[in-house]
């Protein structure tokens, strides 16, 4: 199989140095990082996880989720964050747009919309559906609310002991709030591991119980995941892609590039950046340091934030992901009088007009001063995805570790929460406000 490519050549001129001047810093952060002894260190069981993952809770995954296709209409997952998106990404990235599958999945936990859960409920009025809770503690605000009212819309549509039989927890391996109802109730569970956090787990029950259930396939996931980690596992830049990504950004963000753009120009992108944002930010951000991820979707936002990514501050660089293959495609047709002055372009595919107005782009955007790094995948498929997620996870544990900060923590996340528990009355937090 094919892997990813990397072109860093619209990026170089910006650089103040030339990458492999930091190979001797990245042999070391690869040692720190593969020998466990940085920062976080706690946290990198996604590491050797395509290899490492347990096969008896995987061959349950299998269980379940044919289980869930035959009794189910729709399959709610109940996360937020690195509990969701990366199901979601997954999900996008390899949809064939309006195809209607034989289990939907939706999402709820990841806000506190009651107009979108009011919505949904109605929606799961005449459905037969299942439960797919994600959180590690069970406490998380977002998830528990949501997991609340729809055991309730549950329970009352099957009955308790039914009901059970039709929520599937995934959550920490031995304690936390949602372990004990799940125990108590005899849910089927699955496990996030102690040493992977939530932006790292896709790779666990996680991601793969919902991607299963989507009917995708997950054997492929992993393959693509062990490729990865086998190829990112030597140090030299000259070969690992994933590293030389880092350092390649790290340099862009030291001669004062502050953000980052992922850029896709398909749809089935635009949640991979959702996820990559989290990855990223979360990882990143620490100490006033870190690169803003953000992202676009193009062509759609070249006539939106186009004019500010050419002309605007120059404090930006963009990483732009290519797809070299697609699977269906629409051959532009011939119009006699020609009004619109497309038949210059009759006959041809819209892949090939949407190839060169990312390349056209890229020149553009190039010459205007901002820096681009292009990242070519194959195509949409289940192995690319995992590659993919195993790149950018690499790629990020680097980064964190280039700009000295621990990847694996967040500590910045809880503040939000006390001023919102102390507003709502949560006990114990009585004292913040003042």
């Amino acid at each position: 199989m094919s892997h990813i490519e990397l072109n860093i050549k619209d990026a170089q001129s910006f650089l103040t140095q030339k990458p492999e001047s930091l190979q001797e810093k990245v042999n070391h952060l690869h040692q720190v990082i593969h020998e466990k002894t940085g920062q976080g260190n706690d946290y990198l069981g996604w590491l050797n996880l395509p290899i490492d993952y347990d096969k008896s809770e995987y061959n349950r995954i299998l269980i379940s989720a044919e289980r869930i296709r035959k009794n189910s209409q729709v399959l709610v997952v109940i996360g937020i964050g690195g509990s969701y998106l990366g199901a979601k990404a997954g999900l996008e990235f390899l949809n064939e747009p309006f195809k209607k599958n034989a289990l939907e999945i939706v999402f709820a936990g990841h806000q506190m919309s009651g107009h979108y859960l009011s919505n949904l409920l109605d929606y799961l009025k005449d459905k037969d559906f299942s439960i797919n809770v994600i959180s590690k503690s069970g406490t998380t605000t977002e998830p528990a609310i949501a997991f609340r009212v729809l055991k309730k819309a549950l329970e009352e549509k099957y009955g308790k002991e039914q009901a059970k039989t039709r929520i599937y927890a995934t959550t920490d391996k031995k304690r936390g709030a949602l372990y004990t109802v799940a125990k108590e109730n005899g849910y089927e569970m699955f496990v996030i591991p102690d040493d992977v956090g939530g932006r790292f787990s896709v790779l666990t029950a996680v991601g793969l119980l919902p991607l299963k259930a989507a009917g995708i396939d997950t054997d492929q996931i992993l393959k693509g995941a062990q490729d990865a980690l086998k190829r990112f596992s030597n140090p030299d830049l000259k070969v690992n892609e994933s590293y030389l990504y880092a350092v390649v950004r790290y340099l862009l963000y030291t001669s004062g590039k502050k953000i980052e753009m992922l850029v896709g120009y398909e749809p089935n992108l635009l949640y991979l950046n959702e996820w990559w944002k989290q990855l990223f930010g979360e990882s990143e951000g620490k100490d006033h340091k870190g690169l803003f991820v953000a992202s676009a979707g193009f062509s759609t936002d070249l006539h939106s934030l186009g004019q500010y990514i050419q002309e605007g501050e120059r404090h930006l660089f963009e990483t732009v992901v290519s797809v070299k293959n697609s699977k269906k495609d629409v051959l532009i047709p011939e119009e006699e009088n020609d009004l619109d002055e497309l038949n210059y372009l009759k006959g041809k595919p819209l892949s090939y007009v949407n190839a060169q107005a990312l390349k056209g782009t890229m020149m553009a955007h190039k010459d205007g001063l901002v820096p681009n790094i292009l990242l070519t995948i194959p195509q949409f498929d289940a192995y690319t995805f995992g590659y993919l997620v195993y790149f950018f996870e690499k790629a990020c544990a680097l980064s964190a570790y280039l700009i000295d900060v621990n990847p694996f923590n967040q500590p910045g996340v809880e503040a939000y929460k006390k001023n919102m528990f102390a507003l709502l009355g949560k006990k114990g937090y009585e004292n913040i406000l003042k």
